[in-house]
């Protein structure tokens, strides 16, 4: 048996247990394996059965006196009933609709039992107990004080696991303690030993059996430290090789024209900030190295981050070269086609827009194929599109993927780069060059800012650049959170700074109103739909204004006509969903609503809140909520607390932690690890360790397990 075997090869695991297991995502033994208790129950602490106290939970050892089924007709149910005794006297326990146990234990047996003394009347008896029955091998364990290994459920530190229906932490105990001993000493650890002994890390095979069964709440402590290093090692591990990759390739030289920047920068009808002419100065001076440029510019919304890549792209175009610019979504591609387009109005660039439905060069529209030919002819300054840019779906006549190729790439910007991930951007950098065997500099930006951990990881193959000062003359938008009888108060506003000509986005969390019958735990049942907001708003609080309605569900034509016209001053009111989370830019909007803000997370809502506030009017931010509390209430008032989404950005991952903040599913980032995240101090540490091996050793040829490792860590770790 080895770790990569599949679990349809384990003893007592039938194909219904497979079922459960998958979906679970547990498909082979070593994930099995590292399927880790989330907590552990303390049955330690075993006394004498005279000594149990009411109400409380109690570790008792004995042998069954008496067992028999009871039927109650009154309830319908089953009673399991049992009399144990120690030396110390006897107590009833009694287990409801287990009949199936009275096959198991029989009088006589010695039985370990946790539970809760029930004391009814004259009545003393423990409820539902866990319970053990001990094989005379376990009593010689016992004996020999070995009850670690003697016991599995009770009487001990016993391990609860993240289950799912007809899934049971005591079946995953029943099939993980043998599958330990079976491979005891076999599975090496991939940790270099002088990395073990320098971090005092426990060894593997110590800590995957104290991770499980641990001797004490420490050991289980120090156990998951080790494997959260390991997690963590390897991640920092894969980042560093991505970047030393990198580092051995080349990239064209592109010369910085001071001059034409100058003249640039001098005739836009503002001035940038201090950030943003640093951002752009580290940015032009990596374009002039021969080594590929992978740089991360992070800024917070409104913080002018589009005119710092316009700056970077202007340079690579008129020093011969071609540029591509890649966005999440069509609206937010489109919004740059038209703020290049103007931008470099007088440059007379040719800028082309392809996205899944349109494709343009200019103002004009042209068909895929021919843009397709422009740009292998180097006939195409710049492309802006979502990222079917780089690797198109669509396939020719002969079946071959239709992908853009160009003449002389030499600079790629991802905008909001967090939603590609690090695999996508390794791809896009290899991108080669045939002729000159060069790859294209790589410069990414996000509005959402990282915390130090994260970026220290996820991002630690980017350089960083940061704009944290916004365009001078803005205003803080004023933000408040408003309760159910603030709501007339705040939509008497609303209609007030209508009537001044300003305009409000109306954000809900779903489109369709919640079926509140099956709507889960009620999770969404007091939550607004798009659609019932929209009619509510129209109809009964605004019907003097003009309300329009816009979500991802709608044709594309349909949604740019809506946002023309929101644009364009022709309606009062957007109500909406999270589809205008990303750039979009409305100047005249100064009021933002979100409906059900406490089902958002700090990062989007500060997202959404960047919507208005981009010009000198005042704007403000209402978070519409019934009354939070805990860690909603927390969420919320940070907003209001903090101006920058830097600290924002921190106080999320501490409140809600980093597989809410990152989006789990879309990393494929073990839980142990998103956990671990927010630890800086085991983030620097595990980087630190990854640096040294890899100074040492960059292939890993010293180290073929740890290499092994890191290939499998690849392949679970999807990042997209």
């Amino acid at each position: 048996m080895n770790l990569s075997a599949p679990i349809e090869k384990l003893a007592r695991v039938g194909p219904q247990y497979q079922k459960k297991l998958k979906r679970l995502g547990i498909k082979t033994v070593g994930q099995l394996l590292f399927h880790f208790p989330h907590r552990y129950e303390d049955f330690s602490d075993i006394i004498a059965i005279s000594e149990i106290k009411s109400g409380k939970t109690a570790s008792i050892r004995g042998k069954i006196l008496e067992i028999k089924n009871l039927r109650t007709f009154r309830k319908r149910l089953t009673l399991t009933q049992a009399l144990v005794g120690d030396d110390s006297g006897t107590i009833r326990v009694v287990w409801f609709n287990q009949p199936y146990l009275i096959n198991t234990l029989k009088k006589g047996d010695f039985i370990f039992l946790a539970g809760k003394l029930n004391q009814k009347g004259e009545g003393r008896y423990l409820s539902s107990p866990v319970y053990e029955k001990i094989t005379p091998e376990q009593k010689t364990q016992l004996a020999k004080k070995e009850a670690n290994f003697a016991l599995t459920h009770t009487g001990r530190l016993v391990p609860v696991y993240p289950g799912t229906e007809g899934l049971s932490s005591r079946w995953l105990r029943f099939i993980i303690k043998p599958l330990l001993f079976n491979l005891k000493n076999k599975i090496p650890d991939s940790i270099p030993r002088k990395i073990i002994e320098k971090h005092k890390l426990l060894p593997f095979q110590k800590a995957i059996w104290q991770i499980h069964f641990p001797d004490s709440i420490k050991l289980a402590e120090k156990a998951r430290e080790r494997f959260s290093f390991e997690e963590l090692f390897n991640l920092a591990l894969f980042i560093l090789k991505e970047k030393m990759e990198l580092a051995k390739e080349k990239a064209r030289v592109i010369p910085l024209d001071i001059e034409l920047i100058k003249n640039f920068t001098n005739n836009l009808p503002f001035r940038l900030t201090d950030d943003q002419r640093k951002a752009a100065w580290q940015i032009l001076k990596d374009l002039e190295k021969s080594r590929p440029m992978n740089r991360l510019l992070e800024g917070d919304v409104g913080s002018g981050k589009t005119i710092v890549a316009a700056i970077a792209s202007l340079n690579a175009i008129k020093a011969g070269f071609q540029v591509v610019i890649m966005a999440p979504t069509e609206i937010l591609a489109k919004q740059h086609f038209k703020t290049f387009l103007e931008l470099f109005k007088k440059y007379k660039l040719n800028v082309g827009l392809i996205t899944g439905r349109e494709v343009k060069l200019k103002n004009k529209k042209i068909s895929r194929k021919k843009v397709l030919e422009k740009a292998e002819k180097g006939e195409v300054d710049i492309i802006i599109g979502t990222h079917a840019l780089i690797s198109s779906p669509t396939k020719n006549n002969f079946g071959k993927q239709d992908k853009i190729k160009f003449a002389n790439l030499a600079l790629v910007i991802i905008d909001e780069q967090h939603r590609f991930g690090v695999e996508q951007r390794a791809r896009l950098c290899r991108n080669k060059n045939r002729r000159t065997k060069t790859i294209p500099h790589f410069l990414s930006m996000t509005a959402t800012p990282i915390p130090r951990t994260l970026s220290l990881t996820i991002y630690g193959d980017l350089d960083l650049s940061l704009i944290k000062e916004l365009p001078r003359g803005r205003k803080k938008i004023i933000t408040k959170i408003v309760y159910p009888k603030e709501r007339k108060t705040t939509y008497n506003f609303i209609r007030k700074q209508a009537k001044k000509g300003r305009q409000t986005f109306v954000i809900c969390p779903r489109i369709e109103p919640s079926d509140k019958k099956n709507a889960k735990n009620g999770l969404w049942a007091e939550v607004k739909a798009v659609k019932e907001e929209h009619e509510k708003l129209s109809k009964e609080i605004f019907p003097d204004l003009k309300v329009a309605m816009l979500h991802g569900k709608m044709k594309n034509e349909e949604k740019e006509k809506i946002m023309k016209c929101f644009k364009g001053r022709k309606t009062d009111i957007l109500v909406s969903t999270s589809v205008v989370e990303v750039g979009v830019d409305i100047p005249n909007a100064t009021i933002m609503v979100i409906e059900g803000a406490d089902k958002f997370g700090l990062a989007q809502l500060h997202q959404f809140r960047g919507r208005v506030g981009r010009r000198k009017e005042q704007s403000f931010c209402f978070l519409f909520t019934e009354y939070p509390a805990g860690k909603t209430q927390q969420r919320l008032r940070a907003l209001i607390n903090c101006e920058s989404g830097f600290e924002l950005a921190e106080k999320d991952l501490k409140i809600r932690g980093p597989g809410d903040f990152l989006g789990q599913k879309q990393w494929g980032i073990p839980d142990l690890t998103m956990n671990s995240l927010r630890n800086v101090s085991l983030v620097e540490k595990t980087r630190e360790a990854a640096k040294e091996i890899l100074n040492e050793d960059a292939e890993l040829k010293k180290y073929p397990l740890l290499r092994e490792k890191l290939e499998e860590f690849q392949k679970k770790t999807h990042f997209e």
